[in-house]
């Protein structure tokens, strides 16, 4: 049975790695498709979001110039901006692209938006780029959910593509009707596997959108099995207001009341074809059968309704638990009083000052318990995190490994708590 045990670790670890590229990969390369929901003012009105292609063998010398990867390295993600330095499209390495930092351990478990600004802030920094919207191209994990569509494809072609991509001006060249990131999407992706996506007439009246990348690719995978089609979820980090679900052009017009009162009004035959249309069959859901991504495990399975109703009950019992001890302090409002820093390693931190003394909090798995901040604080962190993650979605936005990672790490703190204040009951009886 312990041997068992063992070989069915090193199993699972073993693909764990492959997942993560720490085992060389086939002579394969991949390509993604993210579709991005949209936030903000974009999930308010037009709720069509942003779309992005990632590359795995692909790197860039600087966020104009590519080249192949090299060991170790995990490709860019490139997109269309609008007010970029002047250019049409823009390369940034896969991590720093979701999570504004240099390595998986150094995400934040949880953010708020004046971390969310100084981390990419200090990213930005570091690279040669400019413009009112530069925000767009680190850090996009903290303001919305992604959606993976991976597809194979060979290392020629990935020459071929940095070669073209090089050669080409790369000139500001973005119109929200004909050159949008949607259409650059599609350039790319059919750079590998052509008319693999295009427009939708009747749906999106011609427009291209990231939604209708997304789901023609999806449907000529159907039909060409070596494209080997595999979906994920890049779930957006615990913290910021949660983004909205992503539509097409004429989607929203049926789904947002605020669009079909007026439009009603005048074409009161178009809106009931065009419902009609939706409902029998223009529907498509991004995260069906979709797996959950994971920047150092890789792909994993998501939480099944019951399991997510079973992490949930476990962690109501925590908290009946803490409440019979010391209360937790409240984890948003000691947010609200802290700036964001970064420690020797180069991983963030939370520093609040006080009248009498500063309190520091790690945010990161790795420096959570390093820096000597209350546990209780600590505790209301790994709380806020776990009520977000266990938040009822179809499918759930979180693996088992996801919440047995953070509920272990709860555990761990939860000790220490329990220690200090044993700790400090002996000094007073004293």
């Amino acid at each position: 049975m312990f041997l068992h045990r063992k070989l069915r670790k090193f199993f699972v670890l073993l693909l764990g790695a492959v997942f993560a590229g720490f085992i060389p990969k086939s002579a394969s390369a991949q390509a993604t498709l993210l579709l991005e929901e949209p936030y903000s003012y974009d999930g308010t009105f037009a709720g069509t979001g942003h779309a992005a292609v990632y590359l795995d063998r692909v790197c860039a010398e600087t966020p104009t110039l590519l080249r192949r990867c090299g060991p170790g390295e995990q490709g860019v993600v490139i997109s269309r901006y609008h007010h970029i330095n002047g250019r049409d499209w823009v390369a940034v390495p896969l991590i720093p692209y979701l999570y504004a930092v240099e390595n998986p351990g150094d995400i934040p478990l949880y953010a708020d938006p004046k971390l969310v600004a100084f981390l990419r802030h200090k990213y930005l920094q570091k690279m040669d780029v400019s413009g009112s919207d530069t925000y767009q191209i680190v850090g996009s994990a903290y303001d919305r959910t992604t959606y993976g569509f991976r597809i194979e494809t060979t290392a020629e072609q990935d020459d071929e593509l940095i070669r073209r991509l090089n050669s080409e001006t790369n000139l500001e060249a973005y119109q929200l009707l004909k050159r949008n990131c949607a259409d650059f999407v599609k350039q790319i992706v059919n750079f590998y596997y052509p008319h693999a996506v295009h427009r939708s007439v009747i749906g999106d009246i011609g427009v291209m959108t990231p939604k209708q990348a997304a789901k023609s690719l999806t449907h000529t995978a159907k039909h060409h099995p070596q494209m080997r089609l595999t979906t994920f979820i890049v779930p957006q980090v615990p913290g910021l207001k949660r983004s909205k679900p992503v539509h097409g052009v004429i989607e929203s017009l049926v789904l947002a009341k605020k669009y079909v009162t007026p439009v009603l009004l005048f074409h009161p035959v178009l809106v009931v074809g065009v419902e009609t249309a939706y409902w029998t069959g223009w529907r498509f859901d991004p995260a069906k059968g979709a797996s959950i991504f994971d920047p150092v495990r890789g792909l994993e399975t998501p939480l099944t309704a019951a399991q997510r109703a079973w992490y949930q009950k476990s962690l109501s019992a925590m908290k009946h638990e803490n409440i019979e001890g010391e209360p937790l302090p409240n984890w948003h409002d000691f947010v609200a009083t802290t700036e964001p820093l970064l420690d020797a390693t180069g991983q963030p931190f939370l520093q609040a000052r006080g009248q009498d003394a500063t309190t520091q909090v790690g945010i990161c798995r790795d420096n959570a318990l390093r820096i000597s901040a209350p546990p209780q604080l600590v505790e209301g962190l790994l709380f806020a995190r776990l009520n977000q993650e266990l938040k009822s979605k179809k499918p759930a936005h979180a693996s088992v490994a996801q919440i047995e990672s953070d509920l272990e790490l709860l555990q761990q703190v939860t000790k220490s708590s329990e220690a200090s204040l044993t700790t400090g009951a002996v000094q007073g009886s004293e």
